[in-house]
């Protein structure tokens, strides 16, 4: 693997039994970078996050993180380059019966033998980042949910992560709260040298913090560019999710056989 490169996807398939989630996926992630893994809904993005993570084996093909292939990892190995993975969940997923502060702390006090003093301190660093040191002893119930996604976030980075990933970090969010998440990603990568990938489908807000983006539609890479590459691509696939078109390529009925041979069968 290039030493720039920090990810590479080689030629990966997954399936879950005889569904066919992932074809022939090849993804390079350079370091340093905010790449964006885009598409439609059940087009297979958080399976590769999830394959990246070392939750899943690919079918075949090869995850390489670091130097490191992530399916031929023994559990200890796998566990100490999860320490310098951090991950936006979905809807964040805050321990609900946990402070904010404590949720940020959690990872410090479970991987690491600092004293108790120097966690309190970089946990509030941390909370300061996303601007929520004043709500570190809220509870998550208290939160709204561009809050809930910021402390979601400064857990993420807790550990100073090489790699941080995003799991659908804009999902449900105002635009005011949208475009703060949007720029703490692009800010905190730089900030920390990490290196970002966000999966997502929103578009618009992507497109303004990412280096690079991968579009993928019925588990293949149909595209790949920079911002400016996408913008100008003629593509008809790339086309119709930028654009946010109703008709194109990618249909709105999920394949089944013809309507009416399924109803003169009644």
């Amino acid at each position: 693997m290039d030493v720039k490169t920090l990810v590479d996807i080689d030629n990966v398939d997954f399936a879950y039994g005889e569904r066919a989630v992932l074809r022939n996926i090849n993804l390079r992630i350079p370091k340093g970078k905010v790449v964006a893994i885009m598409g439609g809904s059940g087009c297979g993005k958080t399976t590769l996050l999830r394959l990246i993570g070392g939750q899943l084996k690919p079918t075949a093909g090869d995850v390489i993180v670091d130097g490191q292939s992530v399916p031929h990892l023994g559990s200890g190995d796998l566990f100490r380059l999860r320490r310098k993975m951090g991950m936006l969940f979905q809807m964040g997923a805050l321990f609900t019966d946990m402070s904010v502060f404590d949720n940020v702390a959690f990872q410090m006090r479970e991987h690491t033998e600092l004293p108790e003093s120097l966690i309190r301190d970089l946990t509030l660093m941390k909370l300061h980042a996303v601007g929520l040191r004043g709500a570190a002893q809220l509870m998550p119930s208290e939160l709204s949910g561009g809050m809930a996604r910021r402390v979601a976030l400064a857990r993420a980075i807790a550990l100073d992560p090489m790699l941080i990933m995003y799991d659908e970090p804009f999902a449900g969010l105002d635009p005011i709260s949208l475009a703060i998440i949007g720029r703490l990603i692009r800010t905190l990568n730089d900030a920390l040298g990490a290196t970002s990938i966000v999966v997502t489908h929103d578009v618009q807000e992507s497109l303004k913090i990412v280096d690079y983006v991968y579009l993928i539609s019925e588990g293949m890479v149909i595209a790949e560019g920079t911002v400016a590459e996408i913008h100008a691509s003629t593509d008809p696939y790339v086309r119709q999710f930028v654009d946010a078109e109703a008709d194109g390529p990618v249909a709105f009925h999920y394949p089944a056989e013809d309507y009416r041979r399924m109803l003169s069968r009644q």
